[in-house]
């Protein structure tokens, strides 16, 4: 986040989006460019952790409910979860686990931290908007090269339904397929081997919304422009527009 706050600050000023969700911001709390930010006109809601980890919300409109973390009783310290409520929508920035390599124990812990996601939010009743950096690509038109990623971290059979169940357990929509059809579309891509401009990627980062609020959704994309330039991040923001809510936008970067 810190070497990359005047790319996020040019951001908000292009884009605008009323919500702003940001996910692995590798700085503490005290560290995050809290100044920079609320001089763009955001208040800043923020879950840091030191070299690993964080989420943040940016909001132009009053947030409401804050929760860090699941507090679900189970003991973890990582920074990965982050919740509040705009307009009488519950909304959840996530920053999934990585999973690092299939039968790791960071493997496991990502299967379990998605069980323990939807066991908790099996409970919620009410408008749901989920987003961010989820580290699954759920479908073959979601990754370049099914082959290559049949056996690998973020689209293995496990993880993908760990996210299905998810999904489709709770009545959520992916507000992304909710207006595209077409593979090829990524919001990750890998620094190495040109993986970018060769449109090697995966789509990795999600909007997942409750059937209240999918019906509202009017839009939802992927600005593959704000990957390019110096110092980007390895994501592209995903944002969608819903309508009949002021304010009518949300992004995820």
């Amino acid at each position: 986040m810190r070497a990359r706050v005047d790319r996020l600050v040019a951001w908000l000023k292009s884009a605008q989006p009323d919500v702003l969700f940001l996910q692995e911001l590798k700085c503490t709390d005290a560290e995050f460019p809290r100044e920079a930010v609320e001089a763009a006109g955001y208040r800043c809601e923020t879950f840091g952790q030191k070299t690993y980890n964080g989420v943040a919300i940016l909001s132009r409109e009053p947030v409401h409910d804050v929760l860090r973390g699941m507090n679900d009783g189970v003991d973890d310290d990582h920074a990965r979860v982050i919740w509040c409520t705009v307009q009488g929508i519950r909304m959840c920035g996530l920053y999934a686990p990585n999973g690092q390599a299939v039968g790791s124990p960071a493997y496991a812990y990502k299967l379990e931290w998605y069980g323990r996601l939807t066991k908790l939010l099996s409970k919620h009743t009410g408008d749901l908007l989920l987003c961010g950096d989820f580290n699954v690509a759920p479908e073959e038109l979601d990754v370049w090269d099914p082959r290559y990623f049949a056996d690998k971290t973020l689209f293995t059979p496990p993880e993908r339904a760990a996210f299905k169940t998810l999904r489709d357990s709770l009545g959520l929509t992916d507000a992304y397929r909710l207006h595209h059809s077409e593979g090829g579309k990524f919001s990750w891509w890998d620094y190495r081997l040109l993986a970018f401009p060769k449109n090697a990627g995966l789509r990795i980062d999600h909007f997942l919304l409750s059937k209240g609020v999918a019906a509202r959704c009017t839009a939802a994309e992927i600005d593959r422009e704000a990957r390019k330039g110096k110092l980007p991040s390895d994501h592209a923001p995903v944002w969608i527009a819903l309508k009949d809510v002021s304010p009518p936008a949300a992004g995820v970067s």
